[in-house]
């Protein structure tokens, strides 16, 4: 069986700015929530669907904002698609489809935590995160654990990883320590970019093992006294901004494999849903099966 692990946030995200704006009886804007049940809809449709799990980031904030002031918060995230997130919670479970809201952790952590428990459960041949968002790339294993980019239909295995980014899965937060995350508030290094630092994971690895002088590199890269200042002068900030980028596999999650199966939506609950959302075409969209 496959597992198909989403991303929640990303999905929401993705319908508010590409979905048509909504509003429900209520007045109150839904759009990107009926984007979002489409989606998830879609993705229950397709052959091979069985088991499904979707991470939200309840709250924007976690326990990295805590170890550095700059990281991503709620704020400039316009205040309609704020509102839109616990709806998009409901939402998810009248679909029958297991949720998992993040508070202290993040949607990220969940979808790490629960690949990295179920990948070696009898029975799972593939392990999906469902995002493009590079961050997932550090839990990709092999072919079990893969990147799916569903938009493009693109899978990102453990050689698509080292192909597209110059390392393996286990450099991805050294990589994103020295390159930066705009999405997260990490500013990376001075100097660094995503060439500079594939070439120079792909040799040493991990931040500890680059050696501070240039000419003790045993790989050849264009600027490479400027960027060795850059890492000797920042090193301790590099450390941090690892430490943001690395997803926990520790999120206090309750569902097994069994829990994951998708067996049909709540009936009650989608047909509420339907009514205070203003869409009736829902049950319609999703697969006549229940196990």
């Amino acid at each position: 069986m496959n597992v198909h692990l989403v991303d929640g946030t990303y999905e929401l995200f993705r319908a508010y700015f590409g979905a048509p704006r909504a509003s429900a009886p209520g007045g109150q804007e839904v759009g990107a929530v009926r984007g979002l049940v489409r989606s998830l809809s879609a993705l229950l449709r397709e052959e091979g669907v069985t088991h499904v799990g979707v991470a939200f980031d309840h709250v924007i904030e976690s326990f990295r904002n805590d170890l550095f002031p700059g990281y991503k918060t709620s704020a400039g995230v316009p205040g309609d698609l704020l509102a839109q997130f616990e709806p998009a919670e409901e939402a998810v479970r009248a679909l029958g489809v297991v949720v998992w809201p993040m508070v202290e952790f993040e949607a990220d952590d969940a979808l790490a935590t629960a690949a990295a428990r179920l990948a070696g459960e009898p029975g799972v041949e593939r392990i999906l995160l469902c995002t493009p968002d590079k961050d997932l790339a550090q839990c990709v294993r092999g072919q079990r654990v893969v990147g799916f980019d569903r938009m493009r239909r693109r899978l990102l295995d453990e050689e698509g990883v080292k192909e597209r980014f110059g390392i393996g899965p286990a450099s991805i937060p050294d990589w994103l320590a020295l390159v930066g995350d705009d999405a997260d508030g990490i500013p990376g290094l001075p100097r660094w970019g995503a060439r500079s630092a594939g070439a120079v994971l792909g040799c040493y690895g991990h931040l500890e093992a680059i050696p501070d002088l240039h000419l003790l590199w045993k790989v050849s890269v264009r600027g490479a006294l400027a960027l060795a200042e850059s890492l000797r002068a920042h090193r301790q900030e590099a450390l941090l901004y690892r430490t943001l980028a690395t997803l926990r596999t520790d999120a206090p999650l309750t569902e097994d494999l069994e829990d994951l199966r998708w067996r049909g939506p709540d009936r009650p609950a989608l047909a509420a849903l339907e009514a205070a959302l203003g869409d009736f075409g829902m049950a319609a969209r999703l697969p006549a099966r229940s196990s």
